[in-house]
């Protein structure tokens, strides 16, 4: 009888390691739980798996009046005149610190100076290249926090909005940067 048990738990052991599988974890039981199919929010899919809805789309649209967690949305109109508002009467929140500084001009030469170049001349790597013409030096423009802010998330003219890439902080550290650029080239 010891014996039995003896070659059961042997034979147990070399059926549960012959199936394992370095790449991935092991035994899983309900695998949907580890790799769940992703749904994007308006794609189509194939049959009914949302309990019968007639329109396939209702069952994945946010509810009403719902935002996603952790986006704060911006008051203000992406208008001709939600712009100049924006220009008169928004300021920077975050304090003018070292660390608020080296933030946005990280991120603008991440996300801004491909186009505006380095130094905020309109002379990035894509002008040069002639993929985008037409952008502006900071120079030449009358801006203010407000309307960097308001061009930052809405885009203006052919850039688009980067309100995506950038959280509200992110984008008052580049505004931050973008002033101090706008400042140093009409000096």
């Amino acid at each position: 009888m010891k014996v039995l048990v003896k070659v059961l738990v042997v034979v147990g052991m070399i059926g549960f390691t012959s199936c394992f599988n370095k790449k991935q974890s092991n035994y899983q039981f309900f695998p949907n739980m580890y790799e769940s199919v992703g749904y994007e929010t308006y794609q189509e899919v194939e049959g009914v798996p949302y309990g019968g809805f007639k329109d396939k789309m209702e069952a994945q649209l946010p509810v009403d009046g719902t935002i996603k967690r952790g986006w704060i949305p911006f008051d203000i109109d992406n208008t001709t005149e939600g712009r100049a508002f924006a220009k008169d009467s928004l300021t920077n929140p975050l304090p003018k610190t070292e660390a608020n500084m080296a933030t946005g001009k990280e991120l603008f030469d991440i996300y801004c100076s491909v186009c505006h170049g380095k130094k905020g001349k309109g002379d990035g790597a894509l002008v040069k290249s002639e993929k985008f013409l037409g952008v502006p030096n900071y120079k030449d423009r009358d801006i203010t926090e407000g309307s960097i802010y308001h061009t930052i998330y809405y885009g203006l003219n052919s850039m688009g909005s980067h309100a995506g890439q950038l959280n509200e902080k992110e984008r008052w550290q580049v505004t931050m940067y973008v002033d101090k650029l706008n400042a140093d080239l009409t000096k």
